[in-house]
């Protein structure tokens, strides 16, 4: 019996192991970087990611799904010590009111599961509200779309990314 060797790239390897949302800034050519942090499910929190990963609370984003009561599911990245304006966010997306969607209904909703949320990769195109205090750094993070990786990248780039609207969300 003849023995096959089949050699792997360790870049291809690499390539296979990347989010959606990694892929996707891949393909529009933006510059990101991936960092890794322990995960704590017993604590999710913008703030825990933050304290793992030695990065300021105020550039750790965190994505909320959201329902507005005119134009359905969206979402908002916001910092991880910011509290979401609902009805500033309802004011620029065009609804009367918005809620935050459910926990049991986000992974339905987007792909992602609590903790591991991106704007980037979801199962559909949602639009994408980013709090305007983005534009005071240099770069920011967001989840890389699973509980223990963020993308860190610029603001802009992000905005371009998804077609954000950059907008004043949170209290």
């Amino acid at each position: 019996m003849d023995l096959c060797i089949l050699q792997v790239d360790r870049d291809d390897i690499v390539k296979n192991k990347k989010t959606n949302a990694a892929r996707i800034l891949d393909s529009l050519h933006i510059d990101y970087s991936i960092m890794e942090y322990e995960v704590d499910l017993e604590d999710l929190s913008a703030i825990h990611v933050a304290a793992n990963s030695g990065q300021d609370i105020k550039t750790v984003f965190k994505t909320l799904v959201c329902r507005g009561d005119k134009n359905g599911v969206l979402m908002a990245c916001i910092p991880g010590d910011g509290t979401l304006d609902l009805k500033a966010l309802a004011a620029v997306s065009g609804n009367k009111r918005v809620e935050l969607v459910p926990l049991k209904e986000v992974l339905g909703l987007t792909g992602y599961v609590r903790g591991g949320c991106s704007p980037l990769g979801a199962k559909k195109n949602y639009p994408v509200y980013l709090d305007e205090s983005s534009g005071k750094y240099e770069h920011i993070s967001i989840s890389a779309g699973k509980r223990g990786e963020q993308i860190i990248l610029a603001p802009g780039d992000l905005v371009q990314a998804v077609n954000a609207i950059v907008a004043k969300l949170i209290r």
